[in-house]
């Protein structure tokens, strides 16, 4: 049987820790450099350096899709830490301070030497659409011998991102941070991140979800149609829900889905008067809902935190929580 101490930690997650770039920009501009528009492209430093270039005036904030939620569930009063690679250099000592003056425990060793700390080139167009070029930088390297064991044992969710699904390194530690885990005894969320990323590991994700390595699943509507092949959404829940203890699928503007055991539940998008700036709403929203989850709140109110968090990151620039989060999602479930 698992060891079931009482967990240190309410999430623990292991993911790309990187910097963001923030520019406001024209449509013109992302054709003018030959952009994929809406998604999310990687790029090596010389395109990075190319693409900052030609940036608008630009905002730098630390970003990074699960360093994106762990901030969001620290804002919500949740117990975090944070496992990912940074250099030992200006960007990377701006990432570690963020985290940890966001309350976040961050201990593992930066990298010295090169590459860099990764870097997320980000252009916002007028819709409020965000494009992403991202140089993962020293993430990229992380190694399973800079995972603590006893770190991870001690998180009742261990939450991996997607996007470092994707470097050879980075996947065989979180392999092995899984097995840790599971010994422990904890459960494992995962957050599919990008349809290319699926493309390129598919048949990994679909074993790790066949052989109940996942609990708690993360996609988007163009992920859960990569992942199921199917392009029907209601079809594309089918063909995944019965694998996964807890499925949550968003929608953009029309809200999102979550099945757990059998039930179904759904949320309506919040309103909000403008879209700013779409970047980490997926984020915002897998915080919200594990905010309820490691409650044990009902499915529906999961959803509705989650729905609460993606809204307030959309109004602002930024992929993080600028508002009280706990305020605004206590007076709104």
């Amino acid at each position: 049987m698992p060891e079931t101490n009482p967990p240190r930690y309410d999430v623990i997650a292991i993911g790309n820790a990187v910097v963001d770039v923030i520019a406001s920009c024209n449509e013109e501009l992302i054709d003018e450099l030959q952009l994929n528009r809406g998604g999310m492209t990687l790029i090596d430093e010389a395109r990075a350096d190319e693409l900052y270039e030609a940036m608008p005036p630009a905002r730098e904030v630390s970003g990074g899709s699960a360093a994106n939620t762990l901030a969001g569930l620290a804002t919500l009063g949740l117990q975090c830490a944070f496992i990912g690679q940074v250099a030992d250099d200006q960007l990377g000592k701006v990432f570690r301070h963020d985290m940890r003056a966001t309350g976040i425990d961050f201990d593992t060793p930066g990298r010295d030497g090169e590459p860099a700390t990764g870097r997320v080139l980000i252009f916002v167009t007028p819709d409020g659409e965000r494009t992403m070029n991202t140089f993962l930088g020293a993430g990229q390297f992380l190694p399973a011998a800079a995972l603590n064991e006893d770190l991870i044992a001690s998180g009742a969710i261990l939450y991996l991102e997607g996007y470092l699904w994707d470097p050879e390194e980075p996947r065989r530690a979180m392999r092995r941070a899984i097995e840790v885990a599971r010994k422990a005894g904890r459960k494992i969320a995962f957050t599919a991140s990008e349809s290319f990323v699926i493309e390129r590991h598919g048949d990994d994700f679909r074993a790790m979800i066949d052989d109940g390595v996942i609990d708690i699943l993360f996609v988007n509507e163009t992920e859960l149609a990569t992942l199921s092949g199917e392009s029907d959404f209601e079809e594309g829940l089918a063909a995944v829900a019965g694998s996964v203890p807890v499925l949550v699928a968003t929608r953009s503007e029309k809200g999102a889905v979550a099945i757990a055991h059998g039930e179904r539940a759904e949320v309506a998008a919040e309103p909000i008067s403008k879209v700013v700036d779409t970047t980490g709403a997926g984020d915002q929203f897998a915080a919200g809902f594990l905010s309820g989850y490691v409650k044990g709140e009902p499915l529906a109110q999961c959803l509705k935190r989650g729905a609460i968090c993606a809204a307030e990151v959309i109004s602002h620039y930024g992929p993080r929580p600028e508002a009280d989060m706990q305020a605004l999602v206590n007076g709104k479930v």
